[in-house]
């Protein structure tokens, strides 16, 4: 495994952390029947809850576009330099993410998801 696949293994564990985190949440505001059942009368979620449900919407998201240009350099055998920096950072900032959008501030969290964006459309320019 790459560095770049490291960190693409790495963002898929906090992938599902955020999920983890989000059931839990969603536990505490719903029934069990509710949580088991077929989802289509699921009422929607408020405060922490759901902020983390559209927190781990958007970094299944995020997961789709930031794989493919990680893969794609570590098949052109690259793995340093400006593409594991950024993969670093987008890893950090996706984490932010999260914390930042769970806890419910909005300027912060719109700022660390635009460097995360940044990063995978670098990740992009890089791999072309």
């Amino acid at each position: 495994m790459t560095s770049l696949t490291s960190v693409l293994a790495l963002y898929g564990l906090v992938v599902l952390i955020t999920i983890l985190v989000q059931v839990l949440a969603a536990s505490q505001k719903l029934e069990l029947t509710q949580l088991v059942g077929n989802r289509e009368t699921l009422p929607s979620l408020g405060g922490a809850a759901g902020r983390l449900d559209r927190a781990q919407m958007n970094s299944v998201v995020a997961m789709a576009l930031f794989a493919p240009p990680v893969l794609i350099l570590a098949q052109q055998g690259v793995t340093g330099g400006a593409a594991l920096i950024a993969a670093y950072i987008f890893l950090l900032a996706r984490i932010a993410y999260v914390i930042v959008y769970a806890l419910g501030i909005p300027w912060v969290r719109t700022i660390v998801w635009l460097v995360g964006f940044a990063m995978t459309f670098w990740l992009y320019l890089l791999a072309l």
